[in-house]
């Protein structure tokens, strides 16, 4: 197997904060307008699900169509999607086949978490406007959180005997332990904070009286409660399931 290079998969993490900053700052544009997230809500033919679910599906199977999800970085959130219209890549083997997709989590995390602290309670109608921004925000997410399979791969890649020995044993405190980095966890804080202060300030504000689409310190809240906990729970289950196989 190929090996990874931490650095690089971290400057492919950075390069993704923009995207996750943007499309939130996107969302809290708008209020929450729970009904998008309520099953029959707004009535569409032939579906059940809610709102979000009818937009994001059909999303996912436009994508599908372009072989998204073929690529080892890309997780849906469902499944039965179309097969693709293009030719098959091969992509390179850099972490172990897997199975791992935790996108419900991330979606009830996202709906009853992330949305009550990015957006106005409320609603303004702007149901097309929200749902659009929820699947960035949820694509986005989801990309993010399941690079901790490559994360996870380039640390064992780095110190495998103390691993295979924590893996062995099911040691999950003694691997989160292991994964765990605060100094990069607490720079990349302090980044998202500068990122969202440059990105979401409100033009035409005075310098005397700063406004911002988004509060910094509600982005860094975001990644230091839910992303960052969302990315390890990935890493280590990538550990316990594949990292101690043979193949």
């Amino acid at each position: 197997m190929e090996l990874l290079n931490l650095d690089k998969l971290r400057e492919q993490l950075i390069r993704q904060e923009e995207t996750i900053i943007f499309a939130m700052i996107e969302r809290a544009q708008f209020k929450q307008n729970q009904a998008i997230y309520q099953s029959g809500s707004i009535e569409i033919t032939d579906h059940s699900g809610s709102f979000l679910d009818y937009l994001l599906q059909e999303t996912e199977a436009i994508h599908a169509k372009v072989r998204r999800y073929t690529s080892p970085d890309e997780h849906s959130f469902f499944e039965n999607l179309p097969d693709p219209v293009l030719p098959f890549i091969e992509y390179p083997q850099l972490i172990k086949p897997n199975n791992i997709n935790i996108n419900n989590l991330i979606s009830n995390i996202y709906i009853n978490e992330i949305i009550p602290i990015i957006c106005s309670g409320g609603d303004d109608g702007n149901y097309g406007s929200s749902a659009t921004c929820d699947v960035s925000c949820l694509q986005a997410i989801s990309k993010r959180v399941h690079y901790g399979k490559f994360i996870a791969e380039c640390k064992f890649q780095e110190k495998p005997d103390l691993y295979q020995r924590l893996i062995q044993a099911r040691n999950s405190d003694g691997i989160m332990e292991t994964l765990t980095n605060r100094d990069v966890e607490l720079n990349l804080l302090n980044r998202v904070r500068i990122k969202t202060a440059a990105y979401g300030r409100d033009t035409g504000v005075n310098k005397k009286s700063m406004s911002y689409k988004i509060e910094p310190e509600t982005i860094a809240t975001i990644y230091e409660t839910w992303l960052i906990p969302l990315t390890k729970e990935v890493e280590i289950q990538y550990l316990l399931n594949q990292a101690g196989s043979n193949d």
